[in-house]
């Protein structure tokens, strides 16, 4: 992956053509792993640079009156900015501007059509509980299958939880353990018997199913996508 830092814009040479080869080369990456429908990491990576620098525009009042400072770092979990010095010099600053509009313009579209895929995606996507859903929820398997494709997939999950000064956050940590062949007597049901019954480390385990009419590249797309439902299914039985 073509990837950026988070202060792209600023580092290095400040040269509105240098940084628009920069943008356009990333974009284009982006693009084609989209039209592949992949959508993991670009993605995230993609909202990312967007809000860093729309964050960037917004603060610019606020960083020239405190000048000489601009973005230096950015966290990725809640887009703290931290600043350096550097000169106070308003030609740099409107090449700066001039980068980020030109960016934010031409990431503006790609945001979108990675947004319609991953709609149009989970809208293709059926999530379900196998069993009764335990009170403690919160590790257990997930089977995938992806559209056609003759297997179904089996993953230990075990969610997480992250907490910062404003709110708590939510993750979900796979395990990929093995797969069956889709066949009559295989089914998530079958599958959730035989889990119980050799794997003794998880107590009243929960197990999801989780099949898209469609395939699609799991790594990159399908697992993410149902990763992400699942904690939203999760959460709202718990």
């Amino acid at each position: 992956m073509n990837t950026l830092s988070s202060n792209w814009f600023i580092e290095g040479r400040v040269d509105f053509e240098h940084k628009k080869y920069i943008i356009l080369s990333y974009l284009q990456n982006i693009n084609h792993h989209f039209h592949a429908n992949k959508l993991y990491p670009d993605l995230n990576d993609l909202i990312f640079h967007y809000n860093n620098l729309a964050k960037f525009k917004q603060k610019k009042n606020i960083i020239q009156n405190s000048f000489p400072q601009v973005l230096s770092t950015a966290d990725l979990d809640a887009v703290k900015l931290t600043y350096e010095k550097i000169v106070n010099d308003d030609a740099l600053m409107q090449e700066i501007e001039q980068i980020i509009s030109f960016a934010l313009d031409k990431m503006d579209p790609a945001l979108r059509e990675g947004k319609e895929i991953f709609e149009f995606i989970e809208n293709q996507m059926n999530i379900e509980s196998i069993g009764v859903i335990p009170l403690y929820p919160y590790r257990g398997y997930m089977l995938i299958r992806n559209g056609s494709q003759p297997e179904i997939r089996v993953y230990e999950y075990r969610m997480e939880f992250f907490k910062n000064e404003a709110e708590t956050h939510r993750g979900l940590n796979t395990t990929y353990l093995s797969s069956y062949k889709s066949h009559f007597m295989h089914t998530p049901e079958a599958i959730r018997k035989e889990l119980i019954h050799t794997r003794k480390d998880i107590f009243n385990p929960a197990v999801f199913h989780v099949e898209s009419e469609m395939s699609f590249p799991l790594e990159q797309t399908l697992l993410p996508l149902a990763k992400r439902s699942l904690i939203k299914l999760i959460a709202k039985a718990a």
